[in-house]
């Protein structure tokens, strides 16, 4: 909004009204009684409720006081007390839940308007109104009407009956009286608990129409038709684990909280964030991906949880701009819903809505039986050569790639579970390059990004192919952040668009360290040792079979080594170790190269390194001069002062 416009002063004053209503609504619900001051309050009986242009309008008869005193039978309407026309906003109405008979106090400031050529006064500005309980009675009555559905009577006022057109359908004022709708939610016993409670409202196909008619406090008798284009998992915030732990415990990722969400769009193109909360495990994540993305479904029972803007949510606004334009052609608000009047030629949302549900019961019906919908737009799958030559920033993308090194950021002052983690990938795309594109690409993967335990363990266990759906590209890095999701099927639907996306065959290929490699990579290594660094070298035994790096000497024999956590003596001890050797490399040959070693050491040069070491019997000018064949590194500094590549070795997945 411009600073200082007509647009920004109604925002802040509109603000200010919601401000004020909720305050005195608060201030009645805490003194629990009705307000002592009766100056200018207006109180009126309700005869008949009906809506009009989403505004409930309730005839009622103005009474000179509160009945409270009266019995039902004294309660008699007079025939001279004036009739009035009340409007009450659909907040209000659903605040009030009024019914006839329902004795209302509206307090200033209201307005009376009046009509030319009509004798009933209308009543506006009610926002400030109380329902009034006034005997034992109308307690009663209200107990057992709670429980029931009360049906409105909904004019429709259409165009042509308000222009006065020559073509006015006679039929639409019968439709009118028979168009109703549920002013109150249904019970419904448990025996129908599996059923949708709304299943008989009308449907309408707009999400922006539903949240201006219906407000923000929620829709609970209409539903709206849209397409799931994404499944995922966004994790919840600290603030919120205990609020929402009150009504169905969120899954656990670790130390993660995270919630089912649904990225939907209805048939205007409007984009939402249904944000849900229960599911059993993020394993489930993957199947609903399967079940629901590309299928219709309908809302029902949601509330506005925000209103954000592409400033305010990049992450969601990159997604939904990978999403746009639209495959088909859509509606567009306020013209002709002729096929020749769809148009696709749309600018991209500037806002979205997120939804959420109202209460634990989960109110989304997803037609799994149909098939996928035409708006659907299916993640495009790229080879990684493709995507490193992306000219934009923040773009979202999709590839398929094998997994070979995974690293977790070592950052001290960040909890675990808050850390980055490093998976370094590769797919035939860049294998099959010979000169100017790297070999592997790092993807980096947030503290955001849920991972399901299915992921987890299968990359522990060795190397994966695994499907990138949504990561975002730019400035070089391909990032996993919120709403991307790492499946290790690919999904049913999604389009190549020409990539090769062939598997490897033969053995994984690293670019060997070069002038142009960076920190926090991994390359393959070849050079002269030139030096040991003795000072720090040590190394240890470890259990084979647990990997215990505390044994002890075995009581019944010194010789033995004993593992307490396996309760038996080992025999056949795995040597660990940390050593630093420099090395001399043609291809950096003006740096000094130091390569780490820390962990079980497969590479024979290092192993006779340290079986000398560990006798403390070895000579260095035995193994200065030694030619050291390729070793895959992981790069974690680069210096010029002083000109320094510092490695360790490692074990690929």
């Amino acid at each position: 909004l411009c600073r200082g416009g007509l647009a920004e002063r109604l925002c802040r004053l509109q603000n200010r009204e919601r401000s004020a209503i909720s305050f005195w609504r608060h201030q009645c619900l805490s003194d629990d009684k009705i307000p002592s001051d009766k100056s200018g309050v207006l109180i009126v009986r309700i005869l008949e409720i009906f809506e009009e242009c989403t505004i409930q309008v309730a005839i009622c008869q103005q009474l000179e006081q509160s009945p409270a005193t009266l019995s039902p039978e004294d309660a008699v309407i007079s025939a001279e007390e004036p009739v009035l026309k009340v409007l009450f906003t659909r907040e209000t109405a659903a605040h009030l839940k009024s019914r006839p008979q329902d004795v209302i106090h509206i307090y200033p400031p209201w307005q009376k308007l009046l009509l030319q050529n009509a004798d009933v006064p209308v009543i506006m500005n009610t926002y400030f109104s109380q329902k009034v309980l006034c005997s034992e009675h109308s307690e009663a009555r209200e107990r057992t009407y709670g429980l029931t559905k009360m049906l409105i009577r909904k004019n429709i006022i259409s165009l042509a009956q308000t222009f006065r057109l020559d073509d006015v359908d006679d039929k639409l004022q019968q439709e009118s009286s028979t168009n109703q709708v549920p002013c109150a939610p249904q019970t419904h016993n448990n025996g129908d608990s599996k059923r949708h409670p709304l299943a008989l409202s009308a449907v309408n196909d707009s999400l922006l129409e539903m949240v201006e008619s219906q407000g923000a406090v929620g829709w609970r008798e209409v539903q709206v038709q849209v397409v799931i284009q994404r499944v995922y998992c966004l994790p919840v915030r600290e603030g919120y684990r205990s609020h929402m732990q009150g009504n169905k415990p969120l899954l656990s990722n670790g130390e993660m909280f995270c919630r089912l969400c649904l990225l939907v769009q209805d048939a205007y193109g409007m984009f939402s964030e249904v944000q849900l909360q229960s599911l059993s495990s993020t394993d489930g994540v993957e199947q609903y991906c399967r079940r629901w993305e590309g299928k219709s479904c309908c809302l029902a029972g949601m509330k506005i949880l925000q209103r954000t803007t592409r400033g305010r949510a990049l992450g969601l606004f990159s997604l939904i701009d990978s999403l746009w334009p639209p495959v088909v052609p859509v509606k567009v608000p306020g013209q002709s819903q002729d096929s020749e009047m769809m148009t696709t030629n749309l600018p991209p949302p500037s806002f979205c809505y997120i939804l959420t549900i109202q209460s634990g019961e989960m109110h989304v019906e997803v037609d799994e039986e149909e098939q996928i919908s035409n708006l659907y737009q299916p993640p495009a799958v790229h080879g990684l050569k493709e995507i490193l030559r992306i000219g934009g920033c923040n773009e979202r993308c999709s590839f398929w790639a094998q997994v070979l090194y995974q690293r977790l950021q070592t950052k001290h002052s960040v909890p675990i579970d808050q850390r980055e983690m490093l998976l370094f990938v590769t797919d035939s795309t860049l294998q099959n390059v010979v000169h100017g594109i790297p070999k592997v690409v790092a993807v980096s993967v947030t503290a955001s990004c849920v991972l399901s335990t299915e992921i987890m363990e299968a990359l522990s266990a060795g190397s994966q192919l695994v499907f990138f759906k949504d990561a975002l590209w730019g400035n070089g890095r391909i990032i996993c952040v919120e709403r991307t999701v790492l499946l290790l099927q690919k999904p049913l639907l999604c389009s190549a668009a020409g990539a090769d996306l062939s598997e490897l065959t033969g053995p994984v290929r690293l670019d060997e360290l070069d002038s142009t490699t960076q920190a926090s990579s991994i390359c393959a290594l070849r050079g002269t040792v030139v030096g040991v660094n003795e000072s720090t070298a040590f190394s240890w035994p470890t259990c084979n079979r647990c990997g215990n790096g505390k044994l002890e000497v075995c009581p019944q024999d010194s010789e033995l080594l004993y593992c307490n956590q396996c309760s038996e003596v080992v025999t056949t001890p795995v040597l660990k170790m940390q050593l630093e050797v420099f090395l001399s490399c043609p291809s950096r040959s003006q740096s000094t190269v130091k390569v780490k070693v820390r962990h079980e050491i497969r590479a024979a040069l290092f192993v006779l390194l340290t079986m000398l070491l560990f006798l403390q019997t070895y000579e260095v000018q035995s193994v200065l001069g030694k030619e050291v064949g390729l070793l895959n590194c992981y790069v974690y500094s680069i210096t010029s002062h002083p000109n320094c590549v510092a490695l360790e070795e490692i074990v690929l997945l």
